[in-house]
């Protein structure tokens, strides 16, 4: 074989990849759309004021891990406290800041030490203090540093509540998102985990903890990001929710039944991927348990977070985000096209080992081979316009369809003008942002190979008044 039909081979082979893939995902959002279609259907008739008004809706416990927090946490906590829920209580855990952040807590909230055990069901760094507020809903707990996920385990110990929502401080939950969040777990006894949307808030309008008005960012890399957690949420996780093969719920915002939680061995410490490694060991135990079980994924629970403004920044966490992927496929290797553990791991696995982890790697060949070849003059016009349209064109409407999905079921953007933006951002992301996020998956890949596990550091601009593109 010549180099010249070698070069053919591998683009053919790319572009029956491309083909596969985005067929995949256009099954997503087929399942998606009607699932959406069906949920916001049914939302009309769901007796949400009723729901809130009822004794029969399990308490709540809400985790927050925070580790040097002491300029946004007073307000976290407080627009945390005001959540509209029939009766929910929040847990903070300082895990070992070394900034004031203890001390704004003790000041803003009156706290006391106080005496409640906490029953230490996961094994955490240990814990220094647990105190009390006379606003009698807010527990602390003050613990030596362990890391995000151990802070996380150590929330849960202390939680007294039969669910858990574990978010990040630096989130801001909409009034409504407990209780929506809450519903599938109250309503049905088999839901043991359930997923919210999370929204990009860079560009909203912000006040005393709350968004007032949505906005798309000002800033194009904001704005990229809008569309691919539009893409990411609606299109992909409601799609596998329906399958009842979910591997993630963001560690922004999640909730949990307690029990499970416990049984699973709760947060790894030692993963950068711990929301979707937590995930995907429950499906392993609950499986292996023969529990009838559903993770579920609901599209109106909105939690707002920053996304990176910078291409620096943003490296680093999608860097982070893959090795967290490659490293739970590695650990979970066994539920690989393993029918024991049902569309978990005959669909989902299959799907991000074949597509999310080795995806960047056979799209950055692709690339390279269709430009060889199309210098060497070995690729004809006819193919390189339909590897085009594959590869990029697809994705262009795959991402618009994403926008569409948002604006007819959702309309969180009410403005024509943030729909048209979105929009043409949906276009925009496949020409250089899509290649570019291909690049850092893949040197991602050798950062794994290297044993990396450094998280990163996470520069935000924060939602105070001020801020570029931000609150006000």
């Amino acid at each position: 074989m010549s180099f010249g039909e070698f070069l053919l081979v591998v683009n053919y082979f790319v572009l029956g990849y491309f083909l596969l893939i985005n067929g995949v995902y256009a099954l997503l959002y087929v399942i998606s759309f009607f699932e959406i279609a069906d949920y916001t259907r049914r939302e009309v008739f769901s007796g949400f004021s009723e729901l809130f008004a009822s004794s029969y809706a399990p308490p709540v416990s809400v985790i927050v891990p925070a580790y040097n927090e002491e300029a946004t946490i007073a307000e976290s906590v407080r627009s945390l406290l005001s959540l509209r829920y029939p009766l929910h209580e929040v847990v903070v855990v300082n895990d070992g800041s070394s900034d004031g952040t203890l001390e704004v807590l003790g000041k803003s909230f009156d706290l006391w030490e106080s005496d409640r055990p906490v029953r230490m069901q996961l094994e955490t760094a240990p814990i220094r203090g647990v105190y009390a507020s006379s606003d009698e809903r807010l527990v602390v707990v003050d613990k030596e540093n362990g890391g995000k996920a151990d802070a996380l385990n150590a929330g849960i110990c202390a939680a007294g509540y039969p669910l858990v929502c574990c978010v990040d401080a630096d989130i801001i939950l909409e009034e409504d998102a407990l209780l929506r969040a809450a519903r599938p777990a109250i309503e049905y006894s088999d839901v043991a985990a359930v997923g919210g949307i999370v929204r990009v808030a860079n560009g909203c309008e912000v006040d005393s903890g709350r968004v007032i008005e949505v906005r798309t960012p000002r800033e194009a890399l904001p704005t990229l990001q809008v569309v691919e957690y539009l893409r990411a949420f609606l299109a992909g996780r409601t799609g596998w929710s329906r399958l009842n093969a979910l591997l993630i719920i963001s560690g922004a915002f999640g909730i949990f039944r307690r029990s499970d939680l416990i049984s699973a061995g709760g947060y790894s410490d030692d993963t950068v991927g711990e929301d979707m490694e937590l995930v995907t060991r429950m499906h392993r135990v609950l499986h292996e348990g023969r529990r009838k079980y559903r993770v579920v994924f609901v599209p109106d629970p909105v939690a707002w977070t920053e996304v990176p403004s910078t291409l620096r920044v943003l490296r680093r966490q999608r860097d982070r985000w893959h090795r967290g992927l490659i490293d739970t496929l590695v650990r979970h290797r066994r539920m690989l096209f393993n029918p024991r553990y049902g569309t978990v791991g005959l669909l989902a696995m299959p799907y991000y080992f074949l597509f999310e982890l080795l995806g960047p790697v056979v799209e950055l060949l692709g690339y390279a081979a269709f430009i060889v070849g199309l210098l060497l003059g070995v690729l004809n016009v006819p193919f390189a316009l339909a590897f085009f349209a594959v590869a990029v064109g697809l994705g262009s409407l795959l991402s618009v369809a994403a926008v569409f999905m948002e604006e007819m079921r959702l309309r969180r953007y009410p403005r024509w003008t943030d729909f048209l933006k979105l929009v043409l951002y949906g276009v925009l992301e496949n020409f250089g942002y899509r290649q570019l996020n291909t690049l850092w998956r893949v040197a991602a890949i050798v950062s794994y190979l290297r044993r990396n596990t450094d998280w990163g550091s996470m520069e935000r601009r924060g939602f105070g008044p001020g801020e570029p593109g931000k609150g006000r």
